[in-house]
């Protein structure tokens, strides 16, 4: 297992002395290219050699490489600071890293290689993360963050079903491993939501407000939440998850309402964090829609993780790149503003167009694809010499 010194401190190269650089670079241009590889599937009927069928490929590969890749990249950088430990850096993070690579590249060799040992590559990718960003929270004693080392867990099992059920040893399998992956990664971003935007809105506006958060309104959230995901995941009823989604419709708007103040609209490291958490909300009200008026599950399933996951990714990486590689985060690139807007305006394209105008879904899915492939390739030419090269500030990170 991938061993962590304490004393570990900057390498010769820097996109190995924190998690979030090779992580966050990884992430965005492996998001591009699987896009790509996507938009070529769907919309040009290319064929593809995979070892899966493409869209059961395409939805793994957003949940466990994609996102799990940013994750990974967040909490290597974000435990360091919590803990005061050193986390995973220099060659052991990027065996890391490469475990990841490998994982995300393996299904292109097609039937060449067992699909067993593309599981076995993934679930390791996930053991390994699992224990290089538990130990330093053991070692520190801050229980507080168990929630999370759970949720890294708790997708472990996750992607065992996925690939028992591609085996064709577990009945549901691969929708089990699907839907719970989605839900795990939404608990992570909507707990470390909960956690940061507060926090950052009350730092960034530039003037002071405080804003307004709840216990009763924690508890309820992370209760509600946890029955929804049961509940769609493993008894696919329509009602309950109607109810459910009701619930938590209510109770997310009541938080945004409580986050609320007019300065984020003109910080787009703020407004794209609150429209993210907002595209979440969405996702709930698009499940009240899926009972009460027949609408595609779809619609729900890509607001979260196209607006939801996918501008929350966004905002923390740029945020997170700034501010660790000794940048000022209240004086973003300008070019910034359209990282966001082409995501946001994507978003909308793929999730309410097929609303509004279902006959040309096809093309919805296009150009929503190609906004998704705009937005990360700017991102990726931004911040892709800040996460490659050492501090401004000289120190070490």
């Amino acid at each position: 297992m991938i061993d962590i010194d304490e004393h570990q401190t900057a390498t010769k190269i820097p996109l190995f002395n924190l998690g979030f650089r090779a992580f966050f670079l990884g992430s965005a241009v492996f998001s591009v290219f699987a896009t790509l590889v996507w938009l070529s599937i769907f919309v040009l009927d290319w064929q593809i050699q995979l070892n899966t069928s493409p869209l059961t490929w395409h939805a793994h590969e957003m949940i466990y490489g994609y996102s799990l890749a940013v994750i990974a990249g967040f909490l290597l950088t974000a435990i360091k600071n919590w803990t005061h430990r050193q986390t995973l850096n220099g060659f052991p993070l990027f065996i890391l890293f490469f475990i990841w690579m490998l994982a995300r590249a393996l299904p292109f060799f097609g039937n060449s290689i067992p699909l067993e040992f593309t599981a076995i590559i993934n679930g390791l990718f996930i053991v390994s993360l699992l224990f290089t960003t538990a130990i330093p929270i053991f070692k520190a004693r801050q229980w507080q963050h168990l929630g999370i080392i759970a949720i890294i867990a708790l997708l472990l099992p996750s992607n065992i079903f996925y690939y028992l059920g591609l085996l064709g040893h577990l009945n549901n399998g691969v929708n089990w491993g699907l839907y719970s992956g989605l839900y795990l990664i939404l608990a992570m971003v909507l707990t470390m939501a909960r956690r940061v935007i507060p926090f950052f809105i009350e730092k960034g506006v530039g003037y002071t407000v405080q804003v307004k958060n709840w216990a009763w309104l924690d508890i309820s959230c992370l209760v509600f939440f946890l029955l929804f995901c049961i509940v769609d995941t493993f008894a696919s009823n329509q009602l309950w998850n109607a109810l459910l989604a009701s619930i938590l419709f209510v109770l997310h708007g009541i938080r945004m309402a409580g986050w609320y103040t007019g300065g984020i609209w003109k910080k787009p490291l703020l407004w794209v964090l609150y429209l993210a958490y907002g595209a979440l909300v969405a996702g709930f009200a698009l499940n009240i829609g899926v009972f009460t008026f027949d609408l595609s599950p779809s619609l729900a399933v890509h607001a979260f993780s196209f607006g939801g996951i996918g501008l929350m990714t966004i905002g923390m990486m740029s945020r997170v790149t700034l501010g660790h590689t000794g940048r000022n985060v209240f004086e973003p690139p300008p070019a910034l503003f359209w990282v966001f807007a082409l995501l946001l305006i994507g978003t909308l394209i793929r999730v309410l167009m097929p609303i509004v105008a279902h006959g040309y879904y096809t093309i919805w899915i296009g150009v929503s694809q190609i906004l998704w492939v705009a937005s990360f390739t700017l991102f990726i030419i931004i911040f892709s010499p800040m996460l490659m090269q050492s501090r401004v500030d000289g120190r070490d990170g």
